[in-house]
């Protein structure tokens, strides 16, 4: 009604304002009791939320553990403090960028090529710090300190950088560090490896990274919606935790002695303990110098390497693999004392040559024979035609591969180091699989005394003699002897022997190979060579033959104190000089070098003239670094 005249719909319009209002005023309560909520009792929580949604993480990078000798008192690896210069792109005024790349350029003695190409222009906006390079010394980061404000956005933090002492024959065991690339981050990421990880490249830094890189610590900023710190975090920085110190099995005395031994020669030398399995020289030559993977030029120095026709990233000892000549002849032994099927002192009439099929064999190391030989005398003297006629006609080349087995041919070590080989031995089957021929005599011929078709790596051959020395068991051989804290000292893992494998041979016939291998060495193929007096040394000779004139691999292995009560006193020495090397026969020789000088606690120069092989030692060349 309005003006007493009834209006239509007047009530009902005046409901519904006086509905809305209170529905408005509802809303508007719950609304401010739900503000309230948010502003004041859950200020605090989302307040922080908000700062660590804007939050930026520095990562600290930790220290990697060392590395020492067996004794713990000589660092094979250690930490050199260095740093890394950073650059926030955002923080250069854009009229000053070009001057700012070209000073660093100068300072830090990197192209501004590669400055560009680090920092693109689709970088130009970020405030978010990029590494330029690393390691940087402390003189080139106090000249940039010094006159700071010509370089605007440049900052740098310290970054160990790896020191690898010793840069020889080690090198293969050490290996080295590098960044990490996109590939082997596809593979880490879900280990909690992160782009820019620093990560082992080869050897123990590869097979030990996780327990030498540590953790990494962190630093936290707040930063605006582009990446520019606003708020530094007070007490929000994690400290990195330093990897754990590992302590190898290798004797830093025996290493060196052992490969002066082997000389600038191609090839390797394993010696073992064969009570344990511990590993206490592992000699490949030729080496490199793992420092040179450090800063801009490593990529230059891997390629220079990689194209090195002698291979100096090969570790010879367990990435290659070779004939095992008359070493082998070791095994035939074994089955012929097992089988019993040619008495050990039967003998075969050696004349120098054999006839098979349309041709005709020649004993490699007498040619107009050896005459009337046994068992004994066959081993010692290295006579081929007993070894073909044994092994052809009565041990058989099923036989022969299972015994090769039994030492653990045609099988990895399991050593504790990327890369290795397995070798190969050879079976009819494989045969008929890989020439569509059926296996012949003269194949046989060749199984037995270790040419053909087999292939094996000095470690093998190391562990085959370690087998003889302890009766029919292997440990695995190890380079880790243990792991200690950076700080304490204190022991975090000690390695244990582990049983490989386990022989069926009897320990009677080890017994016999052992006489019969000192034999070789008192009066056969090794008295000349291997003539030291300080210790009883035995062993087998090989020669192995490669197709080319005058060229063949020469190996010796070999244990020593022959005489040994307790085999804790009991070294293995292998060593393997390949057929690329002028033909010296020199495997026996560098034994005998480092026997005498491990058993009479001399020298390398000490144990030549003690021997008096002064004259046959060459001028030592200067290594492959």
């Amino acid at each position: 009604m309005k003006n007493g005249i009834h209006v239509p719909g007047a009530e009902s319009q005046k409901k519904r304002i006086d509905v809305l209002a209170r529905l408005s005023l509802v809303l508007f309560i719950v609304y401010s009791v739900y503000l309230f909520y948010l502003q004041v009792a859950k200020g605090n929580e989302y307040r922080n939320k908000a700062m660590t949604i804007a939050r930026q993480t520095t990562v600290l990078p930790a220290q990697r553990g060392e590395i020492y000798d067996r004794s713990y008192s000589l660092p094979f690896v250690i930490n050199t403090d260095s740093f890394a210069v950073d650059l926030i792109p955002a923080g250069i005024p854009a009229e000053r960028r070009a001057d700012v790349f070209k000073r660093l350029s100068d300072a830090l003695g990197m192209p501004i090529e590669e400055i560009e190409k680090r920092i693109p222009p689709a970088y130009y906006h970020l405030y978010q710090p990029i590494e330029l390079i690393s390691p940087v010394p402390y003189a080139t980061i106090a000249t940039i300190a010094e006159r700071i404000d010509e370089y605007p956005g440049v900052s740098w933090y310290a970054k160990p950088v790896r020191n690898y002492l010793e840069t020889g024959s080690l090198s293969h065991v050490m290996g080295y560090v590098g960044d990490i690339t996109k590939d082997e981050l596809k593979l880490l990421y879900n280990q909690g490896y992160q782009s820019g990880d620093v990560i082992g490249k080869a050897g123990i830094e590869k097979q030990y990274d996780k327990l030498l890189r540590g953790k990494d610590g962190r630093e936290f900023h707040t930063v605006d919606v582009r990446g520019k710190n606003i708020l530094s975090d007070n007490g929000t920085v994690l400290p990195p935790v330093q990897g754990g110190n590992l302590v190898l099995t290798i004797d830093a005395n025996i290493q060196h002695i052992a490969e002066k031994a082997l000389g600038p020669r191609m090839g390797s030398v394993v010696v073992l303990k064969p009570s344990t399995g511990e590993v206490l020289a592992l000699v490949s030559y030729p080496s490199y110098n793992p420092n040179i993977f450090a800063g801009l030029g490593a990529g230059n120095a891997y390629a220079n390497l990689l194209n090195d026709p002698n291979t100096p990233l090969l570790n010879r000892t367990l990435q290659s693999s070779y004939p095992p000549a008359s070493t082998f002849k070791t095994v035939l032994t074994a089955g012929v004392l097992e089988e019993k099927v040619f008495p050990q002192e039967k003998k075969v009439l050696c004349q120098g040559q054999i006839a098979y099929g349309d041709r005709v064999f020649s004993c490699w190391i007498k040619r107009p024979g050896h005459g009337w030989v046994d068992l004994k005398g066959a081993l010692e003297q290295s006579c081929d035609i007993y070894f073909w006629t044994v092994g052809r006609d009565y041990l058989g080349v099923e036989r022969i591969v299972s015994y090769a087995k039994e030492f653990g041919f045609g099988k990895a070590t399991g050593i504790d180091l990327p890369g290795e080989i397995e070798g190969f031995l050879p079976t009819p089957q494989w045969k008929e699989r890989k020439f569509h021929e059926g296996w012949l005599g003269g194949d046989t011929m060749n199984l037995s005394i270790g040419q053909g078709y087999t292939l094996v790596t000095p470690l093998q051959i190391a562990d085959m003699m370690a087998m003889i020395v302890n009766d029919g068991v292997i440990y695995r051989p190890h380079v880790l002897k243990d792991i200690r804290d950076p700080v304490t000292a204190a022991y975090s893992k000690i390695v244990e022997p582990e049983e490989l494998l386990r022989s069926a041979i009897s320990k009677e016939s080890f017994a016999i190979i052992r006489e019969n291998l000192r034999g070789v060495v008192a009066e056969g193929t090794a008295k000349f060579p291997v003539n030291t007096k300080v210790v009883q040394i035995a062993g087998k000779t090989g020669t192995a033959e490669v197709g080319l004139h005058d060229h063949w691999h020469s190996w010796f292995a070999s244990y020593a104190p022959a005489d040994a009560i307790a085999t804790d006193e009991t070294i293995v020495v292998v060593v393997m000089v390949e057929a690329s090397n002028q033909w010296e026969w020199w495997a026996p020789y560098a034994s005998n070098i480092i026997y005498q000088a491990v058993f009479a606690r001399q020298s390398y120069d000490e144990a030549i003239d003690a021997l008096g092989l002064r004259y046959l030692v060459p001028k030592q060349q200067d290594r492959v670094e």
